[in-house]
């Protein structure tokens, strides 16, 4: 044995990192802690399903050249594994002129990176793809797929435990210290306290990665701010209405994408989510708080700004917290059959959003070395796509 790597967070990233270094370095050891009961217990679980093509990244992009790698090494992953992976495809609806202006760079930016089979569709086109959608044009992207990451993530798992590493869950990292060589965590494991030493550690820990990076030495900017996007379902009887995936065309003014539908693997269809932001990081609910969460948001700098430019969308994202007939009128933009009645509650999931200090949306991967610590600092979608694509870029620099 040659030395040991610890790898915190037990999501799709951080097994897929610790899977990643076990192929190519067999002679470590990896450890993988996690602070909940089960892998994947946040934003591996609580996503879309969707393993995106690389539509709308800018060329060059971290996320441009990671996902298109993701997808294949994804596809190929999920077929070894006999995990569901279904190119139901994807269509970008542009509904009126100004969408259509923004289509031709979505366009371009498709081509650039290598989208495969990427057409561009008028209304009759469209109509052909999706006979309940309707729009001025769109453009499909007939290889985006769906699949279940939470069963993906289990397998990564089960492939680090099965190549003798450990994935050690109910084991939270309090506290990080540097040694002479390496790095020592403090894990608390129900109540007993315990040091780890290794000489490397990689931090994947998702709405927590700031903290543990703080922890580790690493820049306060950017801080993680959480933003809880919620969803309706289609009625069972009316999932008929979306064959694939019905996206809107991004505005760049906005920091988010906005309503979609969503064909996930089991048949269910999705509608939404909106873009609120959450009183804590882990709050899946609009009840939920946790003051500590809450008091680090508002009081960072930048989230003066982030307020300042986007309160009032803000406030148009909040009323869908509060009304299904806001989801539904968002979706009848694309689907005018939609009625309020077709939509029934559905779940909600927790984004980690980099902030940084001067206000700005974090939009790329950000992955940070901090001496023998790695800490991936943002990591959006399409991170669940891209996976094991930032699996081989982390191992790649620790070997």
């Amino acid at each position: 044995m040659t030395g040991r790597t610890l790898v915190v967070g037990a999501g799709l990233v951080g097994l897929a990192v610790a899977r990643e270094l076990q192929r190519v370095r067999p002679d470590r050891e990896v450890v993988v802690l996690d602070k909940e009961g089960r892998v994947g217990a946040h934003q591996s679980s609580h996503n879309s399903g969707v393993v995106h093509a690389g539509v709308y990244y800018p060329p060059g992009s971290l996320k441009a050249r990671l996902c298109r790698r993701g997808v294949g090494l994804l596809r190929d992953y999920t077929r070894d594994k006999g995990i569901p992976y279904d190119e139901v495809g994807k269509v970008v609806v542009a509904v009126d002129r100004a969408d259509e202006e923004r289509l031709a760079e979505v366009h371009r930016r498709s081509v650039a990176n290598g989208v495969p089979r990427i057409t561009r569709v008028g209304p009759e086109g469209l109509r052909d793809l999706e006979p309940h959608v309707r729009g001025r044009a769109a453009l499909h992207s007939p290889t985006t797929a769906i699949t279940d990451f939470p069963a993906v993530a289990r397998a990564l798992a089960d492939d680090v435990t099965t190549g003798e590493g450990r994935v050690l869950l109910g084991h939270e990292v309090v506290a990080i210290r540097p040694l002479r060589s390496g790095v020592e965590v403090l894990v608390d494991h129900e109540g007993e306290r315990t040091r780890i030493a290794a000489d490397r550690l990689v931090i994947c820990a998702g709405l927590h990665v700031d903290r543990l990076a703080r922890m580790a030495g690493g820049d306060p900017d950017p801080r993680i701010v959480p933003f809880r996007g919620e969803y309706h379902l289609l009625a069972a009887e009316r999932t008929d209405l979306v064959r694939g995936l019905v996206y809107p065309v991004p505005d760049p003014t906005l920091p988010f994408l906005g309503v979609h539908l969503t064909r996930r693997v089991d048949g269910s269809v999705d509608v939404g989510p909106n873009a609120v932001l959450a009183t804590a990081r882990e709050g899946y609910r609009l009840r939920d708080l946790d003051l500590h969460d809450l008091v680090e948001t508002i009081t960072w700098p930048g989230m003066r700004p982030v307020a300042a430019r986007h309160w009032r969308t803000g406030a148009q994202e909040m009323l869908g917290s509060l009304s299904a007939r806001h989801f539904a009128q968002a979706a009848r933009r694309y689907v005018p059959e939609l009625r309020d009645a077709d939509l029934v509650p559905g779940g909600a999931g927790v984004r980690a959003q980099a902030v940084g200090h001067d206000g700005t949306l974090v939009d790329d991967f950000v992955i940070e070395q901090i001496g023998p610590v790695t800490a991936v600092r943002n990591a959006p979608s399409p991170a669940a796509t891209s996976s094991l694509a930032i699996a081989e870029e982390i191992v790649r620099s620790l070997t």
